[in-house]
């Protein structure tokens, strides 16, 4: 098995999902007043797992809109998958669908075969997270093989609190080769 991750530092490629309505959207660009961007890649309906860190995130999203970083998350769920699991969801940033394998094997991110049919009908990424800086460059990186390792939302949002004031002068991390 072979994997390119994306490095930090690097510019981060466009990601065309899908909207509910089936529109096409590049949630590698923030909208709004926000400049940065978090994009959250989870699992799917399938995982409880990535229901509660989805759920708990909303807690967070006032703090990174006022720090000027705006939220998306996607799966590589059907409009179908993601329409039921939103009766499970209590969320605030938009959910996308339809997330590829060449997508997710773009971004690094390790990719699962459903155990059976009953945990999901397509391959799946594992947990990842990515800001994008107002250059389009990575800032942080974290990507999981599984759903139990997953980043702290308050020490995450608070270091991005940090990183966020221009009098830190907080450099990207993690890119010496």
């Amino acid at each position: 098995m072979n994997t390119s991750k994306l490095h930090a530092g690097t510019s981060f490629p466009t990601l065309s999902v899908r909207y509910s309505d089936e529109t096409l959207v590049d949630v590698s660009r923030p909208t709004g007043d926000a400049d940065w961007q978090l994009v959250v890649v989870y699992r799917g309906r399938h995982c409880p797992l990535c229901t509660k860190f989805l759920n708990k995130l909303t807690g967070f999203r006032q703090r990174l809109l006022d720090i000027g970083i705006d939220v998306a998350a996607v799966s590589a769920d059907s409009k179908e998958q993601l329409d039921e699991h939103r009766t499970r969801l209590d969320v605030n940033f938009p959910l996308f669908h339809g997330l590829t394998l060449e997508q997710m094997q773009a971004l690094g991110l390790y990719v699962s075969v459903p155990r059976s049919e009953k945990e999901t009908d397509h391959n799946f990424a594992e947990p990842g997270l990515f800001v994008i800086n107002a250059a389009g460059e990575l800032q942080v990186v974290d990507i999981s093989n599984n759903p139990f390792a997953r980043p702290d939302l308050e020490v995450l949002v608070s270091g991005l609190e940090w990183i966020r004031k221009p009098e830190n002068n907080y450099p990207i991390r993690g890119t010496f080769a």
